[in-house]
């Protein structure tokens, strides 16, 4: 494997494995279950409930392993193409759909989840990286799954916008109507060879700017919680891309990340827990279970939604963003808090606000997986490299007019 940059390699190999070792000991790989291939959204407080965005992480996991000589590739193929036959016979979906939350053993639906759109693309999204990587029968059978989702379903015609999610009992709720992580669903959905979605969509998403301080006209999602700004980018690699109207999502991205930064540099005096290397409010757990904490800009109240948590999936998850300010980060983590450190790295919050430190003991899986792979991208830029071979996402790309703009990029190798 080629590394590209050298700062900090040796934690992020570290760090690199043990979120790799979340994925193959959180799997459910039981030869005869009907699960097989499901994984753990949590470790702890869900044993028995797997996420179908922690298997999309979990797949393109599988091939980072490969690279590293972590697993042979003979066993990944199967435990890869297992997997994506438990998805095509055996979770609970609808219309191509799956559900956010099902069974580790019978695959079906838990909690009276919804049906999800952004999960079911993650899990998409995964499945097409294994699919360019592997070829053969893994390709077929990720795009089978993925010919399969009935994106004209879940678009509300009055608004020409996807819904947020859809539940049996009550039906679809919610709108995708301003930029969060769903990019990625705009190019799944207009280049589906069975039920595309017209480019409009995109085209006619309220894309809304404000500065923080000196970092002008950042595109902010509602909520400011930095997942938003990397989710899509695990997958897409938006480097030298810009779409019509000019706007560089990469760029946005890391005027985002700076941004939460330094939010969390500017508010270190009213919370202790942040500071120039403790930053990246995103969704976590803190204290009072799982939030979805945010920065400026943004259009909450954050003196009503943050308690001063912060999770190293924010920082390290934006490593493709903000390198060195990342990796100082976790640096910082690593030398002074022991106890955020355990059996799968870093774990997944901490917060000292209280008389006494707070510490997650609780992994989760998407929050190990855009720490794995954003790491990857960074290091090599596999996660890239084969989710970028796929011919329907290149069509969705060129149809939504995000293009090459041929600007050389001095940070990263092509």
């Amino acid at each position: 494997m080629r590394i590209l940059k050298c700062y900090g390699t040796k934690l992020l190999e570290k760090e690199l494995k043990k979120s790799y070792q979340f994925f193959i000991n959180e799997m459910n790989v039981k030869e005869n279950s009907l699960g097989y291939g499901l994984i753990r959204d949590k470790t702890i407080l869900a044993p028995n409930v797997a996420s179908i965005a922690s298997v999309g992480y979990g797949l393109a996991a599988l091939i980072v392993g490969i690279e590293h000589n972590w697993i042979t590739y003979k066993r990944a193929y199967n435990i890869v193409n297992k997997t994506l036959d438990t998805f095509i016979n055996n979770v609970e979906s609808k219309n191509g759909f799956f559900y956010h939350f099902v069974n580790m053993e019978t695959a079906k639906r838990e909690w009276n989840c919804e049906i999800s759109i952004i999960d079911t693309a993650i899990f998409i999204c995964g499945a097409i990286t294994v699919g360019e990587y592997f070829g053969g029968d893994i390709k077929e059978k990720a795009e089978e799954l993925y010919k399969n989702v009935n994106w004209q379903w879940y678009r509300n015609k009055d608004t020409n916008c996807f819904y947020m999610g859809y539940t049996p009992e009550k039906g679809f709720w919610g709108a995708w109507d301003m930029y969060a992580e769903q990019l990625m669903l705009y190019a799944l959905g207009v280049s589906s060879p069975t039920y595309s979605v017209d480019k409009s969509m995109y085209d006619n998403l309220p894309k809304i700017m404000q500065d923080y301080g000196n970092i002008k006209d950042i595109i902010y999602t509602y909520c400011g919680t930095l997942f938003t700004y990397q989710f899509s980018h695990v997958w897409i690699d938006f480097r030298n891309r810009k779409d019509k109207e000019g706007i560089d999502w990469f760029e946005n991205s890391i005027k985002a990340t700076k941004a939460n930064r330094q939010y969390c540099i500017n508010n270190k005096e009213k919370y202790k827990t942040y500071g120039e290397n403790s930053w990246g409010l995103t969704a976590c757990l803190g204290p009072k279970g799982y939030c979805g904490f945010g920065a400026m800009p943004c259009n909450v109240n954050l003196d009503i939604e943050n308690d001063g948590t912060v999770t190293p999936c924010g920082a390290i998850g934006s490593i493709v963003f903000t390198p060195e300010e990342s990796i100082k980060a976790m640096e910082y983590y690593y030398n002074t808090f022991p106890k955020l450190w355990g059996k799968y790295g870093f774990k997944d919050g901490y917060n000292l606000e209280g008389d006494k430190p707070w510490f997650a003991k609780e992994y989760i899986g998407i929050d190990k997986g855009i720490e794995l792979l954003m790491i990857e991208n960074y290091l090599s830029g596999l996660i890239w490299k084969y989710f970028m071979k796929n011919e329907y996402v290149l069509k969705g790309l060129e149809i939504l007019g995000i293009t090459s703009n041929c600007r050389k990029n001095l940070l990263y190798e092509n």
